[in-house]
């Protein structure tokens, strides 16, 4: 009998000969914390205290604060990319959540969805076997992955592998080394909007951001979509996003903060722009 552990471990295998890449898209989002503000949180609320991240870690100042850091990134170096991970947004919400959310939750699907397919090429009548024991039929791997619920304990390892690799570094290091990736992501995007295939908003300040993000995090919640939303819950993403408030600039401003896949994101804007 072919049970989901296979799976499963093939996936871990999957995810530390992925290393290198998750590592490399790490320091590329990490582009661009250094200028973040940073909080602190008083009276139970994150006010900006007036200095970036990027002056406090040259001044050998903690980023973090120890009733915000989460217990798994440990005792973390002052001006470090764990310590930054442990920051406050303006919204509340830690920097770690943000990474989570727009790193590790895609490459951990994806690593899931290519064991997937290794598996049904490999083992196809087994596979044939687990696809009934779950109830799919094999045409949505993204489905057959979290009926599976393989996600989870995969995003924990490839977390642990990021911190490992990059969590003492200094922050302005781990930028360094993904400014190259972030700059050919930017050019891609900046082509993408050329063709058409994505719509440019103004950006907006830090306060604005933050509430809009605020209400779009409500409305994913409120409307329970899957995490990361695929593109055939895109519809209701963008009706859940409108009806929360947003207006069209701040549903295409927010995306890129939300949990969605790429596509997702890409048949929000073309509705928009349909509209």
């Amino acid at each position: 009998m072919f049970d989901a552990d296979p799976v499963a471990l093939l996936a871990r295998e999957l995810l530390r000969d992925r290393a290198r890449d998750l590592v490399t898209e790490t320091c590329a989002w990490a582009v661009g914390l250094s200028d973040q503000p940073h909080h602190a949180r008083r009276g139970g609320r994150a006010v900006a205290t007036g200095l970036t991240l990027g002056q406090r870690a040259a001044a050998a100042l903690p980023l973090s604060g120890e009733e915000d850091a989460p217990l798994e990134l440990g005792e973390t170096r002052p001006g470090s990319f764990g310590d930054a991970l442990g920051a406050l947004q303006a919204n509340g919400r830690l920097h770690a959540d943000r990474f989570e959310q727009q790193v590790l939750v895609p490459f951990v699907l994806e690593t899931c969805v290519l064991a997937t397919e290794r598996a049904a090429l490999h083992e196809p009548q087994a596979w044939a076997e687990l696809l009934d024991e779950l109830g799919e039929d094999g045409s949505d791997p993204v489905a057959v992955v979290r009926a599976a619920e393989w996600e989870a304990p995969l995003r924990t390892e490839a977390e642990q592998l990021v911190l490992a690799a990059l969590g003492p570094a200094p922050l302005v290091q781990v930028e360094a080394e993904g400014l190259p990736l972030s700059l050919v992501r930017a050019a891609e995007a900046e082509l993408r909007a050329a063709t058409g295939e994505a719509a440019q908003v103004e950006p907006r300040d830090d306060d604005e951001l933050a509430g809009a993000l605020f209400l779009a995090e409500t409305a994913l919640r409120d409307a329970a979509l899957s995490v990361p939303v695929p593109p055939d819950e895109a519809p209701v993403l963008l009706d859940a996003l409108l009806a929360e408030g947003l207006d069209p600039d701040e549903v295409l401003e927010v995306l890129p903060h939300l949990p969605v896949l790429a596509d997702t994101a890409d048949a929000v804007a073309e509705r928009l722009r349909q509209d």
